[in-house]
Formats: structure tokens, C-alpha cells, sequence
């Protein structure tokens, strides 16, 4: 297992309720995973998570990025206004 560092921002912190959180998803993993990883655990947040861009240590990432452990994943969902 690889254990990640979750970062949640804006609507997704609300909606889970926590701003990190340590999560594990299994070897060879991707944002993708991690995605699935983080909506099981905040279901309320699925929606959200599903919508929200991703950055791998502080990078913009593609859902088949790979995740190693100690990797920080930060979900940040779209913004709207004007």
C-alpha cells in the first residue's frame, strides 16, 4: 500500500469536513485512484471530487498520474463567479 498526504480546498474541506487527511491506495496507483480513494472516504464530497482538478506535489495532474508514497495530492474544485 501506498499511504498519500489528501490537501482539500474551498467547497471540497466543507463538504468533508477536514482539510488533510492521509489516505492509502494501493501500489502503482493514479489520480485517478487517488480520486476513488478520497470519494469513498468523503462521499458527501464524490460529486465534487469528481469535477475538481488535482495537483501531485504541487503540480497539475493527469488522472493516469502515477502516485508513490508520501506523494501530497491536493483537490482543488472549480470556482464559478464574476
Amino acid at each position: 500500500m501506498v499511504r498519500i498526504k489528501v490537501l482539500l480546498f474551498a467547497g471540497l474541506r466543507e463538504a468533508a469536513g477536514e482539510r488533510e487527511a492521509e489516505l492509502e491506495v494501493g501500489c502503482g496507483a493514479t489520480v485517478r485512484d487517488a480520486i476513488a480513494a478520497a470519494g469513498a472516504r468523503w462521499p458527501e464530497a464524490r460529486a465534487m471530487l469528481a469535477r475538481a482538478a488535482v495537483a501531485v506535489n504541487r503540480e497539475y495532474a493527469a488522472l493516469e498520474c502515477g502516485v508513490a508514497d508520501g506523494d501530497e495530492v491536493a483537490f482543488i474544485p472549480p470556482v464559478s463567479g464574476g
